[in-house]
């Protein structure tokens, strides 16, 4: 199974440059964890310190948002995700 990752360039610091990584997975968990073990310095930029996704990180999935379920969230064979982060201000 291969899935894609968009990586968003404020990340591709963590990621030598690299704009798209190619993963496998089930969930969007899943595919998050091996896209840590291709680029461990992006994992600190993705999940705090509980292992849970960073409340400023938005995952789509197929130009669609994961929320709610976000990490459960189930992928399948040529999806496409998109790591963005969501801003705000006042």
């Amino acid at each position: 199974m291969s899935i894609k990752i968009n990586i968003a360039s404020s990340l591709q610091h963590a990621t030598n440059g690299v704009k798209m990584a190619e993963v496998t997975g089930n969930t969007v968990g899943e595919c998050l964890i091996h896209l840590t073990e291709q680029f461990p310095l992006i994992k600190e930029q993705l999940f705090n310190e509980q292992g849970k996704l960073d409340p400023f990180i938005d995952i789509y999935v197929n130009s669609e948002s994961a929320y709610p379920e976000e990490l459960a969230k189930q992928v399948k064979d040529g999806d496409e995700l998109s790591i963005l982060f969501l801003v705000g201000g006042g």
